[in-house]
C-alpha cells in the first residue's frame, strides 16, 4: 500500500465517505461460512465492456451493473459469517446506496439505525447516516427528490439532525465534511474515474468487488448527491459559523520536554520512511565518519555514500538518495506542495490562501486534468512524509540523534507492477536495513508505512496481471507472504530495538485485513493508533487488539522538505509521537529494554473507553519512582 499511512493522493479525496459512509451491524446466522480474515471472502469480477466513465454516464448500464453488485453482496452476507466492522461497512454500504437509489426508505432508515448501534467511535456514531436520513425524510416531505421544495426540505431535515449534536465531539467531522463537499464536482469525480478506474478496466477487462462497490457509490453520488451540494454546504456552513471554532487540546499539558545540558544519553532514532531532508535537522543527524559522497563504499559496509543513512528504490535496489527523488516532477513540486497544504487546510476548516487557491484550481479542472493533480499530491505525500515524521520524533529532545532509511513507493495512479523478483529484493532490503540499525546503535525505529493484501491485489489488477480475481488473490497472498517473512525476521532479529509502527488509516481491524507490520504481535513492536487534539478517536484510525496505544494524529505540525511547517493528519503522525516518548525514556534510562519501554508507555497512559491514550509526562514520571 502506499500506506505511508497518509495514504496515496488518490485517497486524499474521500468524497463518498463524507456522504454515504455506513457501518451496519451483522445479524447472527447458523451454518454460515466463518470469516477469520479478509482473505476468506470470495472475489467477484464485473465485466466492463467499454470504460467505467461511459458506464457511469448511462442510466441503464449503470443500473444493471449496480444490480449485479448488489446481488453478490446479498449472497455473500447470506453465506458468510462476517463480524468485522470495516468489511460490513463495505458490503452494507453498497446495500444502503442501492436502497437509496431504489427509494426503499424503510430499508435505508433501518440500515442507519444498525450503523449507529454498532459504531464504537462516538463521533462517528453521531454523524453516521446524516445525509441518508435527511434524503429519506425530505422525499416524504416534498413528495419527490427534485425541485426547490425537495432542496428546502433536505436543508430542514439535515439541520434538525445536526443542530443538537455535541459540538465538542463532532466538530472535526463536520468541518471535514464541509471541506470535502466544497471541492466535490462532476468533473472531479469523472476525472478520478478516468485516472484510476478506466485504466484498470482496460487492463483487466473488468473490476474487482472493491472497485465495483466504488462505482456503485460514485454513480449514486453523481445522480443524487451532487444536486444537494449547495444545500449541504449551507447547513454545514451555518453550523460551523455559529459554534466555537476549536476543540480543547489535551496534549500540551501532557507533553514532556527534556532540557539540554543535563548530560543524558544520546538516543539514535531511525526514520524508516519515504525519505528525510537531512539539512532540515542540522546537527541532529548521525554522521558516518568513514563515508563520503563520492559514489564509493569507503568503509566497506556494503552501502555507497551512507553518510546519514541508507535508501532503497521501488525495485528494492540500493539508492544513495535519502530524500524521495522528484525526477522530472521537480519543477512542479512548489505548486504541488501549496496544493497539498491547501487540501490539509480545507480539511481543517482553515480559510488560507492555499485553501482558496486549491478550490479555484479544482473548480477549473477538466476531467482529463484530474490525474495530474492526484499524482502530484501523491508525489508530495511521499516527498514530505518522512521529514514530517522525523520532526515529530525529535521534538523536545536535544538528545535525539537521527538516522534515515528510505523505502520507496509509487505515486502514479496506476502504480508499477510488483513482481516476485521485486518483493524478494524488498525482503532482503529489510534484513539489510535492520542489520544497519543494529550496527549503528539505533534504539528506536519509526515505521509509518506498511503493506496490505488488498493493496497488492489492487496493484496487480491495475496492471492487468492474471486471468482472474482468484489468480490475483493467490499471487497477492504469495507476495505479501514474502514481504511478511522478511519484515518479521528483520524485527525479531533486532530484539534490542523498539520498532514503532502506525496502525493505518482505513478504520479497520489491522489483523483482520492482514496489514503488515501492524498485524504482527511481537515484544519489540508497538502499534499506534490516532486520536485527535481532544483525545477522541479519529474517524480514520485503524484499531484492533494489536493497537497498544493511541496518540495525537490530527493536524499535527512539523517540518516538510526545505524547512516549511505544515500540519498533517494520520496514524503516520501518531506513531512518531510514541517514538518520541520512547526516545525520551531511553535518554533518561538507557538500560531499558524495548519491552520495558512499551510497559512504561502503557502504564503512564490514560484509559478512555476502549482506547489507551499516551501520556508522556506520566510515563516519564514513572522513572522517578
Amino acid at each position: 500500500m502506499l500506506k505511508l499511512l497518509g495514504r496515496r493522493a488518490a485517497a486524499a479525496f474521500p468524497i463518498l465517505a463524507v456522504l454515504l459512509t455506513v457501518l451496519p451491524a451483522a445479524t447472527a446466522a447458523a451454518a454460515k461460512i466463518p470469516v477469520k480474515t479478509l482473505d476468506d471472502l470470495p472475489r467477484h469480477t464485473y465485466e466492463v465492456p467499454g470504460t467505467v466513465s461511459d458506464l457511469l454516464r448511462s442510466d441503464a448500464d449503470f443500473a444493471a451493473f449496480a444490480a449485479k453488485v448488489g446481488a453478490d453482496v446479498a449472497a455473500d452476507l447470506e453465506a458468510y459469517d462476517i463480524t468485522d466492522p470495516s468489511t460490513l461497512q463495505r458490503l452494507y454500504g453498497v446495500q444502503l446506496t442501492l436502497a437509496l437509489m431504489n427509494r426503499d426508505d424503510e430499508r435505508t432508515l433501518a440500515l442507519v439505525e444498525l450503523i449507529r448501534g454498532l459504531e464504537d467511535k462516538e463521533a462517528s456514531r453521531l454523524t453516521s447516516g446524516l445525509a441518508a436520513v435527511a434524503i429519506v425524510r425530505a422525499r416524504r416531505d416534498a413528495g419527490g427528490d427534485t425541485g426547490a421544495a425537495y432542496q428546502a426540505a433536505f436543508r430542514s431535515r439535515l439541520r434538525e439532525q445536526v443542530a443538537p449534536l455535541p459540538w465538542d465531539l463532532v466538530r472535526d467531522r463536520i468541518v471535514q465534511q464541509k471541506g470535502r463537499t466544497e471541492i466535490l464536482s462532476e468533473n472531479l469525480v469523472l476525472g478520478m474515474v478516468q485516472a484510476q478506474l478506466d485504466p484498470v478496466a482496460a487492463a483487466s477487462g473488468g473490476l474487482s468487488s472493491d472497485l465495483a462497490a466504488q462505482v456503485v457509490n460514485l454513480g449514486y453520488a453523481l445522480r443524487y448527491v451532487l444536486p444537494l451540494k449547495d444545500s449541504m454546504l449551507e447547513v454545514y456552513g451555518d453550523l460551523v459559523a455559529s459554534r466555537e471554532a476549536v476543540k480543547q487540546d489535551i496534549w500540551e499539558q501532557r507533553d514532556a520536554r527534556l532540557d539540554d545540558g543535563l548530560g543524558l544519553a544520546p538516543v539514535t532514532i531511525a526514520i524508516w520512511d519515504s525519505g528525510v531532508d537531512v539539512p532540515v535537522f542540522a546537527d541532529a543527524f548521525v554522521t558516518n565518519p568513514g563515508e563520503k559522497a563520492d559514489g564509493v563504499d569507503n568503509d566497506g559496509n556494503g552501502f555507497v555514500d551512507d553518510i546519514h543513512g541508507v535508501a532503497f528504490d521501488y525495485d528494492g535496489r540500493d539508492s544513495v538518495e535519502l530524500l524521495y527523488p522528484l525526477g522530472e516532477a521537480a519543477p512542479r513540486i512548489g505548486a504541488a506542495m501549496d496544493h497539498m497544504k491547501g487540501f490539509m487546510d480545507i480539511q481543517s476548516g482553515l480559510d488560507s490562501v492555499e485553501a482558496s487557491a486549491l478550490k479555484t484550481h479544482i473548480a477549473g479542472l477538466a476531467p482529463a486534468q484530474v490525474q495530474g493533480l492526484l499524482e502530484d499530491l501523491s508525489l508530495c505525500g511521499l516527498y514530505a512524509h518522512g521529514t514530517h515524521v522525523a520532526g515529530i520524533a525529535v521534538r523536545g529532545n536535544p538528545y535525539a540523534r537521527l538516522l534515515a532509511a528510505r523505502i520507496s513507493f509509487d505515486w502514479h495512479t496506476v502504480p508499477q507492477l510488483l513482481t516476485e523478483e521485486m518483493v524478494r529484493r524488498h525482503a532482503v532490503s529489510y534484513a539489510r536495513t535492520a542489520a544497519y540499525f543494529r550496527d549503528h546503535g539505533v534504539r528506536v525505529v519509526n515505521m509509518s508505512w506498511g503493506w496490505g493484501l488488498k493493496e497488492i491485489e489492487g496493484i496487480l489488477e491495475s496492471n492487468g496481471w492474471g486471468a482472474s480475481a482468484e489468480e490475483r488473490s493467490r499471487e497477492a497472498a504469495k507476495l505479501l507472504g514474502i514481504l511478511e517473512q522478511g519484515l518479521r525476521e528483520a524485527i525479531t532479529g533486532s530484539p534490542g530495538i523498539l520498532f514503532v509502527c502506525a496502525a493505518g488509516n482505513d478504520d479497520n481491524d489491522v489483523a483482520f485485513d492482514v496489514n503488515i507490520p501492524a498485524s504482527f504481535t511481537l515484544p519489540n513492536l508497538l502499534v499506534v493508533g490516532a486520536v485527535d487534539q481532544a483525545g477522541e478517536p479519529t474517524g480514520f484510525t485503524s484499531s484492533g487488539d494489536n493497537v497498544r496505544v493511541y496518540a495525537n494524529g490530527f493536524e499535527v505540525p512539523s517540518y516538510v522538505p526545505g524547512g516549511r511547517r505544515m500540519r498533517m493528519s494520520g496514524t503516520s503522525m501518531a506513531a512518531p509521537q510514541a517514538c518520541n516518548l520512547a526516545a525520551k525514556l531511553l535518554a533518561r534510562a538507557p538500560a531499558l529494554t524495548p519491552v520495558e519501554v512499551v510497559e512504561l508507555i502503557g502504564r503512564g497512559g490514560d484509559e478512555k473507553g476502549a482506547y489507551l491514550l499516551m501520556n508522556p509526562k506520566s510515563s516519564l514520571s514513572l522513572l522517578d519512582r
